[in-house]
């Protein structure tokens, strides 16, 4: 997979991708990400690549041209399956959306700064809009890094036992059952005997029916469709 990102402050992204499970993914082929400047296509002698509002209003845009530059001449090197836009003001990222993503061959995502960008880039260039969260960041490099991390580790291969994955939180719309490891008694606090037993079926049972009563006391809206 190839994963390219179009960024206002590409510095913010040097240690999300350069550490741990993200950076072994590179190291051994089965991602490449390449950060772009956005400042290299800016306008005139200060590149610039933000401008006022039309209609008044405070905050600055980021400018159609340097992004629509450099949209097109990544596209004229290679065919991306999506182009996304990480904006607060879109539907938020989830488990089966990183399942989808991690997929693709090539994604291009753009981040956002100041007020966000000219509406006709989303119009245009966009074919998939993600949040991370109802909140907003100062820019969205750092929900970039959050999407990649999330799709990444998805990869066949990228993480070791490739079962650790598929029993994440969200899989299969449930929050994960609890965990334990050694020692099983700590302090007085023991371990469920269940975990204990070596009975395999049972402790599924077991790890599905918590999988279950945990979704339904922290998280009851993942479980409307059920």
């Amino acid at each position: 997979m190839r994963i390219d990102i179009i960024s206002v402050a590409p510095n913010l992204l040097d240690s999300p991708f350069n550490h741990s499970i993200v950076k072994r993914a590179k190291d051994r082929g089965f991602v490449e990400i390449v950060i772009h400047d956005l400042r290299e296509y800016g306008l005139g002698n200060y590149k610039q690549i933000d401008d006022t509002q039309f209609g008044g209003g405070a905050g600055m845009v980021m400018m159609i041209e340097p992004i629509a530059n450099c949209i097109r001449k990544l596209q004229s090197e290679r065919t991306y399956d999506e182009v996304i836009y990480m904006t607060p003001d879109a539907k938020t990222l989830n488990q089966g959306t990183a399942n989808t993503l991690s997929l693709k061959e090539n994604i291009l995502i753009l981040t956002g700064h100041y007020k966000g960008v000219d509406q006709r880039i989303r119009d245009t260039f966009i074919t998939k809009e993600i949040s991370i969260g109802d909140y907003v960041l100062t820019g969205g490099e750092l929900a970039a890094a959050v999407l990649v991390d999330a799709v990444v580790r998805l990869i066949p291969g990228v993480i070791g036992d490739e079962q650790s994955a598929l029993t994440d939180s969200f899989q299969d719309n449930l929050l994960s059952p609890p965990v334990y490891t050694r020692p099983a008694n700590f302090e007085g606090k023991k371990v469920p005997e269940i975990l204990l037993s070596g009975n395999f079926p049972k402790i599924d049972d077991w790890r599905s029916d918590k999988a279950y009563e945990r979704t339904a006391q922290i998280r009851p809206d993942l479980l409307k469709d059920d």
